[in-house]
């Protein structure tokens, strides 16, 4: 069987439901529509880990992020855990990548034979600050995550539209050559909340809906979040509800402009006559909170931080489909190495797409997501099938939700005695795949180990970027 080539597109906090072909009631991408046209949409997937740096270790090595101890911002990969590039390589095939890794550093060997316009944490040693959290300290630490918000050009949109340049020239180059696989990836919709007036103009402002389950309209959160918040409180970046509105228009103005720059790369794929030999893969590292619960950014188990859009096109995938079985961002590596003939390592946690999309719908499939980084008080776990999702944060009481009746996660039933049977189930998931105390403990003790390199907690404390690394360009 002809082997295709493979064109990996990552956008950086998208959310899965900021897609019109999911049925966004606002939000417009029609290049991705297309995509899932002639393709699949996931829609159940999820993030192996909701913030940046760990997210895409995890889908660099296929592998969970406590497997491999790269547990935050500040600990990202540097090829010492083999991934799929690497096996790519030993089978003969060279992956280039286009645009942000946020890896630590263009001289590690992470397995690509070249890196174009490579954007990785800052100064190879990332949100140091971030790993300060046993104990997470009781100061404040200045929220200065969102940075400028509304309509202009931003040092990262300019940086997009490169990455899209790049990415479709290389594509048109390479038609006629052998199976290639190009990693394409953008920084947008992350913040700053900042998008050229065109974009931001689709989403009047005063239009937009304010976040749901806010605090100060007297919603109850989880401890764990507020023992965040105390320590962080990025909501409080935003003076008024207009700013709130405004930055809103922004994240979707965001959406529809890298959807615009992925457009591109699409027709330079179907100008080449590339696309019927192309397996197109388009995903993004994690969500994106929006204000909801009172949080913006990532960082939370629940769906808007966990869940990403996934979409599959090309050789043998039905056109138009959608595909209910729950996958993961680890679920990419397998899927790369079938498609281009390369070995598979028996300890990578996922199954490739491709397999999944020639069975049943499996709505039982279990897939995880963790987090032990920037102002979390402990480890978070969620284990998530696509009905039911449980949460348990060591040292705090855990959260059991019912997706098919309560989608938007509003009401915790662990502590409702009609469904103890599916929280012990659920639980028992969590436990084949860890030991959540324990891992929290190895991701404390690794990351204290690191604050001491950097002289302690009170120095540490103001090493690292507050906001987006900065961009090579």
């Amino acid at each position: 069987m002809k082997k295709p080539n493979v064109l990996l597109i990552m956008a950086d906090e998208m959310q899965a439901a900021a897609l019109s072909c999911a049925g966004h009631p606002l939000v417009r991408t029609p290049n991705l529509d297309r995509l899932a046209e002639r393709g699949c949409r996931f829609t159940n997937a999820y993030t192996p880990s909701p913030i940046c740096v760990p997210a895409r270790a995890a889908f660099a090595t296929g592998r969970y992020v406590h497997q491999t101890g790269y547990w935050d911002n500040a600990t990202a990969y540097d090829g010492r855990v083999p991934g799929w590039t690497h096996a790519l390589q030993e089978a003969g095939v060279e992956p280039i990548s286009i645009g942000k890794l946020h890896y630590r550093s263009e001289t590690d060997p992470t397995g690509f034979s070249q890196q174009v316009l490579p954007l990785h944490i800052a100064e190879g040693i990332g949100q140091v600050w971030g790993s300060v959290r046993d104990p997470l300290p009781e100061t404040p630490h200045p929220a200065r995550m969102i940075g400028a918000v509304g309509a202009g050009c931003s040092k990262y949109n300019r940086y997009d539209i490169s990455v899209a340049d790049e990415t479709a020239r290389e594509v048109r180059e390479r038609s006629g050559t052998a199976p290639w696989i190009l990693f394409s990836s953008f920084v947008a919709p992350h913040f700053p909340l900042v998008v050229p007036k065109e974009y931001l103009d689709l989403y009047p402002a005063e239009e937009m809906p304010l976040p749901d389950l806010r605090p100060v309209a007297g919603h109850a959160r989880h401890p764990w979040l507020d023992r965040m918040d105390a320590f962080q409180n990025n909501d409080s970046e935003f003076e008024t509800d207009d700013e709130r509105r405004l930055g809103i228009s922004a994240y979707f103005g965001l959406c529809t402009f890298v959807d615009a720059q992925i457009g591109r790369i699409l027709d330079a794929l179907e100008d080449s006559g590339q696309s019927d030999d192309t397996l197109v893969l388009f995903c993004s590292d994690h969500g994106e909170m929006l204000g909801r619960r009172g949080r913006w950014g990532k960082s939370l188990l629940y769906g808007e931080s966990t869940r990403i859009p996934l979409i599959a096109a090309g050789p043998g995938i039905s056109h138009g489909t959608l595909c209910e079985t729950p996958v993961s961002l680890l679920d990419i590596a397998p899927t790369v190495t079938q498609a281009l003939g390369a070995p598979t390592p028996d300890d990578w946690v996922g199954r490739s797409l491709l397999e999944i999309l020639t069975e049943p719908a499996d709505r039982t499939r279990v897939v995880f997501s963790e987090y032990h980084a920037v102002a979390s008080p402990s480890g978070a776990f969620r284990v998530a099938t696509a009905d039911w999702a449980y949460h348990e944060y060591v040292g705090y009481p855990p959260e059991l939700f019912d997706l098919r009746a309560d989608p938007g996660e509003t009401r915790n039933l662990a502590d409702d005695p009609a469904h103890g049977a599916t929280r012990a189930a659920m639980r028992r998931e969590l436990l084949a795949i860890c030991d959540p105390e324990e891992v929290d403990r190895e991701a404390k003790t690794d990351q204290n180990a690191l604050v001491a390199r950097f002289g302690g907690p009170e120095a540490a404390s103001k090493v690292g970027p507050m906001g987006a690394s900065p961009v090579p360009i």
